[in-house]
């Protein structure tokens, strides 16, 4: 497993309440724990060197945007719309409101909404539709709305 790797599963643990996440490879394992203080404070342990780093969170692309993608929650099946529909819960263009379903992740027979961080407009799906993703995926790209013109 490369550093760049390792970095990016110490972002995604920033963003969740896990303490601590265990990695076994047939190259070896590794394991991540959350210090408790801040997320920015994730220590990599690589228990085969027996040597510990400080491994700093970087800034997710999708927290330097304006407005967040709708990510994935969990390791599942991205899917566009429902099985036993075929339209699409949120098309590209479609104005969405936080907390509004804009896909669903299938984990087994089990289908998890993916909610919209916040309102907006849907501007692209960046997983296909049927594709394994894994937790914190951005899976929605969402743009701004525009607020209404006003008359004057």
């Amino acid at each position: 497993m490369m550093i760049p790797d390792l970095q990016q599963l110490a972002a995604w643990l920033a963003d969740t309440d896990i303490g601590l996440l265990e990695l076994r490879t047939p190259q070896g394992h590794v394991r991540l724990r959350r210090d408790g203080a801040m997320p920015e404070n994730d220590v990599l342990e690589e228990l085969q060197g027996n040597a510990e780093a400080s491994v700093p969170a970087p800034v997710a692309a999708s927290k330097a945007t304006a407005t967040p993608p709708a990510v994935a929650s969990s390791v599942g099946v991205f899917l566009h719309h429902h099985p036993l529909r075929g339209a699409p819960l949120a098309p590209p263009g479609a104005g969405v409101q936080a907390g509004q379903t804009v896909g669903l992740l299938q984990i087994g027979a089990l289908l998890l909404p993916v909610a919209a961080p916040q309102a907006g407009v849907v501007a692209s799906m960046l997983a296909a539709h049927g594709s394994l993703v894994g937790y914190g995926t951005a899976l929605v790209e969402l743009h701004p709305s525009m607020p209404p013109p006003t008359d004057r």
